[in-house]
């Protein structure tokens, strides 16, 4: 498991990370999360398992006593969260030295943790052509996230990326918390439905586009020869000078701008993160700075 992207030394990080934030900041997502004040509703609603790490003065020790198992009271105000990832798992994901498809396995790994740690449910799916495949559901605790979390080392990047073909028909929750896209977005194929989709649905956005620093800052120059990581039929062959560059910058903008302000006009999170970046800045610099982490 050394070799894998998410094995013990990288959980041994996620660990620390959330010991940081837990010391650095007041609560985890914005949105639905800021609503959610656990014990302070005097509103009975339900109960759920208990599991480790839970606040034990919350136990029923009556159902303890009378099933033996031990039961955690929920009131009105503690309605649990479903934090649900969507893995951009086309083959342009897999492009460049940085490995963009390593960073977004790592960022989903994070973030999933750090759900949980609110007792929240974490569920991951790869996006790959117009399918969704289920890699993590329904995940609940630390055991749970242990166990299964290296699941994400499986995800194959190869295909097109169609987001919103795929996500449309899913079942995707209503109004119970965050939805996450992490893509590269380089991709003629749209999109901004299942934005809008997840938006009438109430959830809380989160959009990362994650790029190579081949793709932010190409070094090339001459005459190159290249082809879309996602469709060999498709190439572009050229003088690479400054000129050429220039409008490849000027393109870039337009990419990552086109996304942030579509993101903005509907209310989710947009994040530009290199592959190369480190989980700690895009938890730390980033996040916190926009609000999704408070």
């Amino acid at each position: 498991m050394s070799n894998f992207v998410i094995n013990e030394e990288f959980l041994q990080q996620v660990e620390l990370l959330q010991m940081l934030i837990k010391n650095n900041v007041a609560g985890l997502f914005g949105g639905n999360h800021q609503s959610k004040s656990y014990g302070s509703s005097c509103e009975f609603s339900d109960y759920r398992d208990y599991m480790a790490g839970d606040d034990i003065t919350k136990i029923d020790w009556n159902a303890y006593a009378r099933f033996e198992k031990l039961y955690l009271k929920l009131y009105a105000d503690e309605r649990q969260m479903h934090t649900r990832i969507y893995i951009d798992a086309s083959r342009s994901m897999a492009y460049g030295r940085g490995k963009k498809h390593e960073q977004a396995l790592r960022i989903a790994a994070a973030l999933a943790y750090l759900s949980i740690n609110e007792m929240d449910k974490v569920s991951i799916y790869a996006v790959r052509d117009n399918n969704i495949e289920e890699v993590i559901t329904g995940l609940l605790g630390k055991d749970e996230y242990t166990t299964q979390i290296s699941k994400l080392n499986d995800v194959v990047f190869d295909g097109d990326s169609r987001l919103s073909d795929a996500i449309l028909p899913s079942t995707v929750g209503y109004g119970d918390g965050m939805s996450v896209i992490i893509s590269d977005f380089l991709t003629d194929n749209n999109f901004e439905d299942a934005i809008d989709y997840l938006t009438s649905k109430k959830r809380d956005i989160l959009c990362v586009q994650i790029l190579s620093k081949e793709e932010l800052n190409p070094q090339v120059r001459g005459k190159m020869h290249f082809y879309d990581s996602e469709s060999n039929s498709k190439f572009y062959r050229r003088n690479i000078n400054k000129d050429i560059i220039k409008a490849y910058k000027m393109a870039l903008e337009y990419v990552t701008g086109r996304i942030r302000d579509f993101c903005a006009a509907r209310g989710a999170d947009y994040m530009l993160v290199p592959s190369e970046e480190s989980v700690y800045k895009v938890f730390f610099d980033k996040l916190v700075s926009m609000g999704v982490l408070k």
